[in-house]
């Protein structure tokens, strides 16, 4: 079993600045791709930024230029650098990863809130 505990969510003004970190804990897994996606109020759950072990990553349109993720595997930590947040960028961010024990399983964060005021 593993769990993903994410924290760095908060209240920033528009223009500002907020990391987020998940943080995998547990006992002999290993961890392929991680990810952070959000959902906002009366939306569906989309994909932030994706990075797989080696480094590889992916962001959605609305956040490349201003969101870095990357990831330290010998931690099995996320990040999420978001910079020149916007209003529309309010949301709750779910952590993602592909965690192996015995078969790939998808595991989630418990989501931490992310509101940018005007």
């Amino acid at each position: 079993q593993a769990q993903l505990v994410e924290s760095g969510g908060g209240l920033v003004q528009a223009g500002g600045s907020l990391r987020l970190s998940c943080a995998a804990s547990g006992r002999s897994f290993s961890i392929a791709a991680m990810g952070w996606y959000r959902q906002a109020p009366g939306k569906q759950r989309e994909l932030v930024a994706r990075i797989t072990r080696a480094g590889s990553t992916n962001y959605a349109d609305s956040v490349k230029g201003r969101f870095t993720i990357s990831r330290d595997n010998a931690k099995n930590t996320v990040y999420l650098q978001m910079n020149s947040l916007k209003p529309e960028d309010t949301a709750v961010y779910y952590c993602h990863a592909d965690v192996t024990v015995v078969v790939p399983v998808p595991y989630w964060g418990q989501g931490t809130q992310v509101t940018v005021s005007s």
